[in-house]
């Protein structure tokens, strides 16, 4: 690919990029193209098959089908800016001539930060677009580095005035401003839960004149392009006629005459914002902000948001937060009538670089239907979009220059929104991930890691050695998606005789579980071909179908702990975290669970005496030696990074044969968390490190329908030895021609 120079990292936009509105669609059918060039001029967009995406030398190679004669296409391009920063949206109180105070309780998880709480301009109405200019006339209550600032402009005027005590983290504190224009007075004032005194400073000008209706933010100023937006958590945003000398409560209820209270304890799976007032203020949130958080009032008597809503009447917003990037849509593209299932790429290239994004083709629904169908991890792959590691040093970006590999890395390019790996900037975790947007980790050639024995790739890319390993065998597949699943359930499934997954299908839905059993349950076989999957529950709401949110509650193996009371999803208000303790353990569909855990590098499996029985020896006929799988392009063995075990009393069938077991682990590895009673017992009763293993399982169902899983995110990654040939490739062609025929 043609990139900047990674010696001198950038940071910024790319030179051509963009997404599409869903991650697959069906012949016949569109996607819409969504393209954003930082520079201007034309581009180029022509379609592409994908069939390998390691650039590694020592692999399969990149491989693509050069598909131009079907689609190819050079369009005038235009930059697409990204706005990123939630805040809600409102119409501002029409009011009698009088002092009016604006008030908020405001919650930051970290000292230091600032932002707008609650402004409003006059000049604007509610539907005004965002291209309207703004009205000379605003209130703005905000947090600077010197405490509570307050702001209040007018036509030949402006006061600004501030408390000059910074407001500390995690406690509660109370803000407002009362104005009076007849006497000229301003007050401002902060008063922090447990303090004994509030801070209040007042000033005095002459001819001051306030917003009437208007536009009303809150977290944000500026309603025709919104900035300085808050990072924290806010509650009862309000405004009422009269002033306040002081609060002597900073949790008491705002006074009367009311005009404007917006309980944010009312919707909070959703995106509207109700006011309590007497004009009926509705409007919305913008960027999708986290709901469903402890507010002011939370006693810890109840935990989830659905039986004490009141108490969860706070909304945390982040000015890092990205809904959708809302970019214009700058054609379609059509997918043939005639074109078959599968990985495919529209390659976008520019004067000063490219990109390709990636999608898949389903089967026509009437048909016909190969007898395998992959399940694309897209689930996965958006929980990962944009996972900044801070891996990319000298040393990665010499390989991804040798190797020709995408030199695009999310280190370099925050513009694109983060992945829910990685935390918002008061370090509480990003609990949502968008598609509408960009995401350069899903794109062949992307490497995760400077992979010392393999070539460091992880999920969608990482997922293209099976793609390649079923091309190179003749294997007929379609492929579908984790989303298409979600969306249709079983019958999805159905046409199908065999389900292979790819590497790592963490993130599921209830829905897409559910359509799994029922599927092997009623005589369909799945092929399990990853470590470390169904094991995050993650929400999803019809209205906002590019969204999935994750709350990273008690357990697992974590990148952030949700707060305490915030463990269930505001989208659905279901308890969030893992499915073990959603009483769904891995083991139930797979027959096994994440058991350990290490650096990026594998070891290899040895068989198990129930390998030998007769009514076995299909599965590893031609597979020579009891060790196997000591080698790979993922981490340099089979059995790595991320390991499964089987476990009868968490689910795994009885009927469950274990088949061979990961062996010599390396000394990275540790048990996962939620194995683990103290430092030296775990809830199985082995000792930690006897935990740490993965295990190739088989079992059949009463139905006829069979499960082979093998424990591993990296074995797919030794499909390849010297071409694709070996124990692993030779093991998996068994299984899969079997469990097809």
């Amino acid at each position: 690919m043609i990139g900047p120079d990674m010696a001198d990292p950038p940071s910024g936009e790319l030179p051509v990029t963009g997404y599409f509105d869903r991650f697959s669609a069906r012949p016949g059918g569109a996607l819409a193209v969504h393209v954003s060039l930082r520079d201007g001029g034309t581009y180029r967009a022509r379609l592409e098959r994908v069939i390998s995406g390691d650039p590694n030398p020592a692999g399969p190679g990149l491989r693509f089908e050069d598909l131009s004669h079907r689609f190819d296409r050079t369009l005038p391009g235009h930059r697409q800016e990204i706005h990123a920063g939630s805040y809600a949206r409102l119409p501002g109180p029409r009011a009698a001539p009088g002092p009016l105070s604006w008030t908020a309780l405001v919650w930051m998880a970290r000292p230091g930060a600032t932002g707008t709480i609650i402004s409003q301009e006059a000049g604007l109405s509610q539907e005004a677009g965002l291209s309207q200019e703004a009205g000379d006339t605003s209130v703005v209550l905000a947090i600077g580095a010197a405490g509570a600032e307050a702001r209040i402009t007018w036509p030949g005027g402006r006061v600004i005035l501030a408390s000059g005590v910074p407001i500390g983290r995690r406690r509660w504190v109370r803000l407002w401003l009362s104005v009076d224009p007849a006497d000229g007075s301003v007050r401002l004032g902060q008063h922090a839960q447990g303090d004994a005194a509030a801070r209040i400073v007042t000033v005095r000008s002459e001819g001051i004149a306030l917003p009437d209706g208007g536009i009303v933010l809150v977290a944000a100023e500026k309603a025709a392009a919104p900035t300085r937006h808050f990072t924290g958590k806010i509650v009862a945003p309000a405004i009422f006629g009269g002033t306040r000398a002081c609060w002597t409560d900073p949790l008491a209820t705002v006074p009367n005459p009311v005009l404007a209270a917006w309980d944010f304890a009312r919707g909070i799976d959703g995106s509207d914002i109700f006011d309590a007032g007497p004009q009926a203020l509705h409007g919305r949130v913008l960027n999708l902000p986290t709901r469903g958080v402890t507010g002011a009032l939370w006693s810890g008597r109840e935990t989830c948001w659905r039986h004490a809503p009141d108490e969860y009447a706070a909304i945390h917003f982040h000015a890092d937060d990205l809904d959708d990037c809302a970019w214009d849509a700058d054609f379609s593209l059509p997918i043939p009538e005639d074109l078959p299932s599968g990985a495919y790429a529209l390659r976008l290239s520019c004067a000063g670089g490219e990109d390709r994004l990636p999608f898949y083709v389903l089967p026509r629904r009437d048909g016909p239907h190969a007898p395998v169908a992959f399940l694309a991890s897209t689930f996965t792959y958006q929980a990962y979009a944009n996972h900044a590691r801070g891996n990319a040093d000298e040393a990665y970006a010499a390989r991804v220059r040798d190797w020709g590999a995408s030199p695009y890395n999310p280190d370099h390019y925050p513009v694109y929104g983060r992945s829910t790996y990685n935390c918002h900037s008061d370090h509480s975790g990003i609990a949502f991930s968008s598609r509408r947007r960009p995401i350069l980790t899903m794109r062949p050639s992307f490497l995760t890691f400077n992979d010392a024995r393999g070539s460091g790739l992880r999920h969608y890319p990482a997922d293209t050695h099976l793609l390649a390993w079923l091309e190179a065998k003749g294997i007929a597949f379609d492929v579908i998606t984790d989303e298409d699943l979600d969306d249709e359930g079983l019958s999805l499934l159905e046409p199908y005789r065999t389900i292979l997954t790819g590497s790592h299908p963490e993130y599921h839905t209830l829905g897409t579980l559910d359509a799994l059993q029922s599927y092997t349950g009623q005589g369909g076989r799945l092929v399990y071909l990853g470590g470390n999957g169904f094991y995050w529950r993650i929400a999803r709401r019809p209205d906002l179908p590019h969204i999935i949110e994750i709350r990273r509650a008690e357990g697992g193996i974590r990148a952030w702990a949700a707060e305490t009371g915030e463990y269930h999803h505001a989208l659905d208000g279901q308890l969030g975290g893992l499915w073990r303790r959603n009483r769904r353990p891995p083991q139930l569909l797979a027959g096994v669970g994440f058991s350990g855990q290490g650096l990026f590098e594998g070891t290899h499996y040895q068989r198990l005496p129930d390998s030998y029985a007769p009514e076995h020896a299909w599965i590893f006929e031609g597979v020579e030696g009891e060790a196997f799988g000591a080698y790979g392009l993922s981490g340099g063995g089979a059995a790595g990074f991320e390991l499964d075990r089987a476990d009868f009393n968490l689910g795994t069938p009885e009927n469950a044969i274990i088949l061979a077991r990961s062996a010599d682990p390396p000394a990275s590895f540790v048990t996962v968390p939620e194995e683990l009673l103290t430092h030296i017992s775990t809830i199985s009763g082995e000792t930690p490190e006897e935990l740490i293993r993965g295990e190739i399982v088989y079992f059949t169902t009463p139905s006829g329908g069979a499960v082979f899983s093998v424990g591993s995110i990296t074995f797919c990654g030794s499909l390849w030895r010297d071409g694709f040939d070996g124990p692993i490739s030779r093991l998996l062609e068994n299984v899969v021609r079997r469990f097809a025929g």
